[in-house]
């Protein structure tokens, strides 16, 4: 997995390095990162490098500093640099000396717009992972008139580091690169930053435990059930799919659908739409109720269930099994009219959650805000359960804390029943026997690579990404090797 951390522990991090390192070292290393991937994106956008024109926005502190220097190392390469200083007495005085003693220009603000016009790329140095709310009016005004490539030193300027949240005026990147971690900004609105690249500046050792994870390909390899020699479709997990109705039959369908799609061993469906189910997946044991649908390792309940007292009941009734549950759609809006309903469930029994804000605002009182991993946290807490927040980026908390982050691919998904396929998909992964937290966040991962390979490029329906299932696990696995 991959580790993201806090500005506030990558701060504290850089601080004991700093310690221990021959000063302006950290800088120079860092600018020299910047240096490279500039000198990639020019050539990639303009098929060269000498003799071409860069245009640095630099402002006070260690950001513009990192800026500067990758400015004095571009000079060497042939590159027309102009450092636009957004606060001149307050610029890096080592990076400054730098810039100008490799042939480079420094130019004040208003002089900006003139040699922003004629740049090739821009290099964003205005503030870093101290700061916070959007860009002052002076160097918005400034952003405001790149029309070229723009390369971000550590994040877009303007972007809340630890939220990805923008307020106002901000940086839109092509590219970013940041420095010895990721930061939560980095998946929390990766549209912003761009293609991200990590430079190492030694920061591992002093980093400790990961305040959020990603999954990279080989955990979902690793995660994602294949049957053995040894297999049977009971071993493999049976999944059991309580949703959709006679009058909506949607749901029912996909979130079988995606059951069967993730290689359940079983997948039982019980509910109005038994007869739509069966006819689009015959695989499937289907039946009208779900008193007597028989034994299953997992129930997926509430896609289209309806909200009345029979609803509550069918609920009640899966939490009452013994069993993980997948609480998705009216599910969750009876948990938040009906909280009594969670007494049917034993406190050890797993139980998953998947919100969209609207259902989170129904179950907690409030939207997740800016902050959606704490959000995220906190219902986890309150409700003793995982709770995998939808949205453009995916959030997975565990009431411990834990927390997993799914970076967006794209805005395939935002479409009707592609939540069914996601709920199907997490209950799969709950009946054969995979952590809840992880089976969430494998699911997750799972479905935007569906939605990516379905829309190639283009709008996609849920049954779309229901199709690609099979190929985004493919990918996983092959990514993997």
């Amino acid at each position: 997995m991959r580790g993201i951390w806090t500005t506030d522990h990558v701060r504290a991090a850089e601080a004991r390095l700093l310690a221990a390192t021959p000063e302006g070292a950290l800088m120079r290393r860092a600018a020299y990162g910047v240096s490279v991937r500039a000198a990639e994106l020019l050539a990639e956008h303009t098929g060269a490098v000498v003799g071409r024109r860069v245009v640095l926005l630099v402002g006070a502190g260690n950001n513009g500093g990192d800026a500067l220097w990758a400015g004095a190392f571009l000079r060497r390469r042939g590159v027309g640099v102009t450092a636009v200083l957004l606060k001149p007495e307050k610029a890096h005085p080592a990076g400054l000396a730098a810039l100008t003693r490799a042939g480079g220009r420094a130019v004040a603000p208003e002089q900006g717009p003139q040699w922003i016009a004629k740049a090739d790329l821009v290099i964003d140095g205005i503030v870093g992972i101290s700061a916070k709310g959007p860009l002052r009016a002076d160097a918005a005004e400034l952003v405001a008139q790149v029309d070229a490539p723009v390369l971000a030193v550590d994040l877009p300027s303007g972007v809340e580091p630890d939220t990805g949240w923008v307020e106002g005026p901000a940086v839109q990147a092509t590219a970013t690169v940041t420095f010895g971690a990721h930061k939560p900004v980095h998946v929390l609105n990766p549209e912003r930053c761009g293609d991200v690249t990590l430079v190492d500046i030694g920061l591992g050792g002093e980093l400790g435990e990961a305040d959020l994870l990603q999954l990279d390909p080989a955990d979902v390899a690793a995660a994602w059930p294949l049957p053995g020699p040894a297999d049977n479709k009971y071993t493999q997990g049976v999944t059991g799919v309580a949703a959709g109705s006679s009058a909506y039959p949607g749901a029912a369908v996909l979130a079988a659908a995606a059951a069967v799609r993730a290689t359940s061993g079983m997948v039982r469906y019980a509910g109005h739409a038994a007869d739509v189910v069966r006819w689009h997946w015959p695989e499937v044991v289907a039946t009208g109720s779900i008193f007597d649908a028989g034994r299953v390792q997992a129930w997926v309940v509430g896609p289209g269930i309806g909200t009345g007292r029979d609803g509550k009941d069918v609920l009640a009734h899966a939490l009452g099994q013994g069993v993980p549950v997948c609480a998705d759609a009216d599910a969750i809006t009876l948990i938040a009219q009906h909280p009594d309903v969670l007494d049917a469930r034993d406190p050890e029994t797993p139980l998953v959650l998947t919100p969209h804000d609207g259902e989170f605002e129904r179950l907690t009182g409030a939207r997740p805000g800016a902050d959606r991993v704490s959000a995220a946290r906190a219902a986890a807490r309150r409700f003793d359960a995982v709770v995998l927040l939808k949205g453009h980026t995916t959030i997975v908390a565990h009431p411990d804390g834990r927390a997993l982050v799914n970076a967006a691919r794209g805005s395939w998904l935002a479409t009707a029943g592609s939540g069914d396929v996601l709920s199907g998909l997490t209950g799969s992964l709950l009946a054969s026997g995979l952590d809840p937290w992880l089976a969430a966040g494998v699911a997750a991962d799972v479905h935007s690579r569906a939605g990516q390979l379905a829309a190639g490029g283009v709008p996609v329906s849920a049954s779309g990404v229901l199709a690609a299932v099979p190929d985004a696990v493919r990918q996983a696995r092959s990514l993997a090797r």
